[in-house]
Protein backbone atom coordinates (compact mmCIF):
# COMPACT_ATOMS: atom_id res chain seq x y z
CA UNK A 1 0.00 0.00 0.00
CA UNK A 2 1.82 3.11 -1.49
CA UNK A 3 1.34 6.30 0.80
CA UNK A 4 -1.06 9.08 0.18
CA UNK A 5 -3.00 12.02 1.94
CA UNK A 6 -6.11 10.87 2.88
CA UNK A 7 -4.69 7.78 4.61
CA UNK A 8 -6.20 7.37 8.19
CA UNK A 9 -3.52 7.09 10.53
CA UNK A 10 -2.83 5.78 14.35
CA UNK A 11 0.01 6.10 16.25
CA UNK A 12 1.15 4.18 19.14
CA UNK A 13 4.17 5.77 20.92
CA UNK A 14 6.00 3.42 23.59
CA UNK A 15 7.48 6.53 25.39
CA UNK A 16 10.13 4.96 27.88
CA UNK A 17 11.69 3.05 24.91
CA UNK A 18 12.48 5.70 22.63
CA UNK A 19 13.22 8.18 25.86
CA UNK A 20 15.66 5.51 26.87
CA UNK A 21 17.03 5.41 23.34
CA UNK A 22 17.55 9.30 22.92
CA UNK A 23 19.01 9.57 26.48
CA UNK A 24 21.48 6.65 25.62
CA UNK A 25 22.54 7.50 22.01
CA UNK A 26 22.16 11.36 22.38
CA UNK A 27 22.21 12.84 26.23
CA UNK A 28 19.10 14.26 24.54
CA UNK A 29 15.28 13.80 25.12
CA UNK A 30 13.05 13.14 22.17
CA UNK A 31 10.58 15.98 21.18
CA UNK A 32 7.52 13.70 20.47
CA UNK A 33 5.74 16.83 18.66
CA UNK A 34 7.91 16.97 15.89
CA UNK A 35 7.89 12.73 15.77
CA UNK A 36 4.15 12.92 15.40
CA UNK A 37 4.40 15.22 12.64
CA UNK A 38 7.01 12.78 10.64
CA UNK A 39 4.77 9.76 11.72
CA UNK A 40 1.43 11.18 10.29
CA UNK A 41 3.17 12.98 7.25
CA UNK A 42 0.49 15.24 6.22
CA UNK A 43 -1.90 12.72 6.25
CA UNK A 44 -5.20 12.31 8.25
CA UNK A 45 -4.52 11.51 11.71
CA UNK A 46 -7.27 9.35 13.32
CA UNK A 47 -5.48 9.44 16.91
CA UNK A 48 -2.36 9.29 18.73
CA UNK A 49 -1.49 7.23 21.93
CA UNK A 50 1.52 7.88 24.05
CA UNK A 51 2.35 4.89 26.71
CA UNK A 52 4.29 6.49 29.80
CA UNK A 53 4.84 4.88 33.10
CA UNK A 54 4.93 7.01 35.88
CA UNK A 55 7.81 6.71 38.46
CA UNK A 56 7.11 9.60 41.00
CA UNK A 57 9.75 11.74 39.55
CA UNK A 58 9.96 15.43 39.67
CA UNK A 59 9.14 16.79 36.13
CA UNK A 60 6.66 13.74 35.26
CA UNK A 61 2.99 15.38 35.49
CA UNK A 62 4.39 18.49 33.24
CA UNK A 63 5.88 16.16 30.81
CA UNK A 64 2.48 13.86 30.50
CA UNK A 65 0.82 17.50 29.93
CA UNK A 66 3.08 18.27 27.38
CA UNK A 67 2.34 15.29 25.38
CA UNK A 68 -1.41 15.82 25.89
CA UNK A 69 -0.86 19.75 24.19
CA UNK A 70 0.84 18.29 21.47
CA UNK A 71 -2.10 15.56 20.43
CA UNK A 72 -1.52 12.58 22.05
CA UNK A 73 -3.98 11.13 24.47
CA UNK A 74 -1.44 9.80 27.24
CA UNK A 75 -1.92 6.56 28.97
CA UNK A 76 -0.22 5.77 32.26
CA UNK A 77 0.84 3.49 34.49
CA UNK A 78 2.26 2.81 37.77
CA UNK A 79 5.53 1.30 37.85
CA UNK A 80 5.86 -2.04 39.45
CA UNK A 81 8.21 -2.39 42.42
CA UNK A 82 8.58 -6.42 43.17
CA UNK A 83 10.36 -8.05 46.96
CA UNK A 84 13.73 -7.51 46.80
CA UNK A 85 13.66 -4.59 44.74
CA UNK A 86 13.31 -5.36 40.88
CA UNK A 87 10.89 -3.02 38.65
CA UNK A 88 9.07 -3.72 35.61
CA UNK A 89 6.97 -1.04 33.77
CA UNK A 90 6.20 -2.00 30.31
CA UNK A 91 2.73 -0.99 28.21
CA UNK A 92 3.34 -3.81 25.14
CA UNK A 93 0.22 -5.78 25.85
CA UNK A 94 -1.73 -2.63 26.63
CA UNK A 95 -0.51 -0.97 23.08
CA UNK A 96 -1.00 -3.87 21.24
CA UNK A 97 -4.67 -4.11 22.85
CA UNK A 98 -5.35 -0.76 21.56
CA UNK A 99 -3.70 -0.82 18.15
CA UNK A 100 -5.67 -3.97 17.01
CA UNK A 101 -9.04 -2.29 18.70
CA UNK A 102 -8.06 0.84 16.47
CA UNK A 103 -6.94 -1.30 13.45
CA UNK A 104 -10.56 -1.21 11.62
CA UNK A 105 -10.84 2.69 11.42
CA UNK A 106 -7.07 3.12 10.39
CA UNK A 107 -5.44 2.71 7.20
CA UNK A 108 -2.07 3.11 8.65
CA UNK A 109 -0.52 2.05 11.91
CA UNK A 110 2.51 3.96 12.92
CA UNK A 111 4.52 2.22 16.15
CA UNK A 112 7.11 4.30 17.51
CA UNK A 113 9.53 1.82 19.25
CA UNK A 114 12.53 -0.08 18.55
CA UNK A 115 11.22 -3.01 20.62
CA UNK A 116 11.12 -6.56 18.75
CA UNK A 117 8.07 -7.40 20.65
CA UNK A 118 6.07 -5.63 18.67
CA UNK A 119 7.10 -7.70 15.12
CA UNK A 120 4.48 -10.36 15.57
CA UNK A 121 1.58 -7.03 16.14
CA UNK A 122 3.26 -6.10 12.57
CA UNK A 123 2.74 -9.58 11.41
CA UNK A 124 -1.24 -10.05 12.44
CA UNK A 125 -1.68 -6.08 11.69
CA UNK A 126 -0.89 -6.70 8.07
CA UNK A 127 -2.07 -9.90 7.33
CA UNK A 128 -5.27 -10.04 9.37
CA UNK A 129 -6.39 -6.48 9.40
CA UNK A 130 -5.35 -5.19 6.14
CA UNK A 131 -3.27 -2.23 7.58
CA UNK A 132 0.11 -0.24 6.56
CA UNK A 133 2.56 -0.94 9.44
CA UNK A 134 4.82 1.79 10.31
CA UNK A 135 7.95 1.98 12.92
CA UNK A 136 9.55 5.20 14.07
CA UNK A 137 12.56 4.69 15.71
CA UNK A 138 16.26 5.26 16.10
CA UNK A 139 18.62 2.51 13.78
CA UNK A 140 21.23 1.73 16.23
CA UNK A 141 18.28 0.45 18.79
CA UNK A 142 15.59 -0.85 16.65
CA UNK A 143 15.53 -4.15 16.44
CA UNK A 144 15.86 -5.95 13.31
CA UNK A 145 12.52 -8.57 13.76
CA UNK A 146 10.54 -5.35 13.94
CA UNK A 147 11.92 -3.62 11.03
CA UNK A 148 11.93 -6.26 8.76
CA UNK A 149 8.15 -7.27 10.20
CA UNK A 150 7.03 -3.30 9.17
CA UNK A 151 6.00 -1.88 5.54
CA UNK A 152 8.36 1.36 6.47
CA UNK A 153 10.98 2.13 8.92
CA UNK A 154 11.45 5.93 9.41
CA UNK A 155 15.17 6.63 10.74
CA UNK A 156 15.22 9.19 13.26
CA UNK A 157 18.80 8.74 13.41
CA UNK A 158 19.16 9.75 9.34
CA UNK A 159 18.17 13.62 10.85
CA UNK A 160 18.39 13.42 15.18
CA UNK A 161 18.64 17.01 15.40
CA UNK A 162 15.24 17.29 13.95
CA UNK A 163 13.74 15.51 16.69
CA UNK A 164 15.57 15.61 19.61
CA UNK A 165 15.86 18.39 23.11
CA UNK A 166 19.40 18.92 23.99
CA UNK A 167 19.66 20.27 26.94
Amino acid sequence: MPIHKDQRVGVFVDVSNMYYSAKHLYSAKVDFGKVLSAATSGRKLIRAFAYAIKADVGSEKEFFEALDKRGFEVRTKDLQVFYGGAKKGDWDVGMSMDAIRLAEKVDVVVLVTGDGDFSALCDYLKNNKGCRVEVVGFGRTTSSLLINACDDFYNLEEKPDAFLIRS
